[in-house]
């Protein structure tokens, strides 16, 4: 008997991180914008440390724009102020940081993890209840694992575990290479917000990489099943 053929993954969407917000104000003004140009599921919110009261404030001020625009906020650590701030949820580094955060997380929010340098620490946190896994970010020395290991590990997860998986992009090129691997999720930021030519240009730009990746690949995988 023949054997069935694998349903098509579909289109890796985008996960936004922003910049290290000091001010909201300018970042929630152009923040509509950029949700209806492309297809952004979440956004990754980056504070400058302060006290509690000014973050919660920050986070106020910019969760109503990014969940209007129809895409979940999560915040980059500070698990103790999704709940009080209006966050869909937050990103964790390592699985220590979210085994402490799964009990105030879990089952309304989201807990996302990244800083998983090994396969074994990958699937610890698929099986602790991770939403998402988060391949290719840098470590605190600001050090990356090469593109091709990237993909690997992305490739590696989509065909054998069911959590989805999402790939740090640092360029428009890594987004093409991390949708044709199968992430279900492509994480960008820093070079998306430095464009020359304005975030929503280059936004625009990298979901057209990720579609065209994603098809190439698709069409590949249909070729091989005949």
């Amino acid at each position: 008997m023949a054997a069935k053929p694998v349903p098509p993954r579909p289109v890796p969407r985008l996960y936004l991180a922003t910049p290290e917000i000091d001010d909201p104000s300018q970042l929630a003004a152009g923040l509509s914008g950029l949700l209806a140009a492309a297809d952004v599921a979440a956004v990754l919110l980056r504070l400058k440390q302060t006290d509690q009261r000014t973050l919660i404030s920050r986070i106020k001020t910019l969760a109503p724009v990014v969940q209007d625009g129809g895409a979940a906020l999560l915040l980059d650590g500070h698990v103790e102020l999704v709940a009080r701030a209006g966050a869909d949820g937050a990103h964790l580094t390592g699985i220590a940081a979210m085994e402490d955060a799964l009990p105030s997380l879990k089952p309304d929010r989201i807990a996302g993890v990244g800083g998983l340098t090994t396969r074994h620490d990958s699937m610890a946190a698929g099986e602790a209840g991770a939403d998402y896994v988060l391949f290719g970010e840098p470590d605190a020395r600001g050090q990356r694992p090469s593109v091709e290991a990237i993909a690997e590990r992305l490739q590696w997860w989509a065909e054998l575990f069911e959590p989805p998986c999402v790939g740090f992009a640092a360029s428009r090129e890594e987004a093409g290479e991390f949708a044709a691997a199968g992430a279900d999720f492509i994480l960008v930021g820093d070079f998306v917000w430095a464009d020359p030519r304005g975030a929503e240009t280059a936004l625009i730009e990298v979901e057209q990489a990720i579609r065209q990746a994603h098809a190439t690949a698709s069409d590949k995988t249909r070729a091989e099943q005949g």
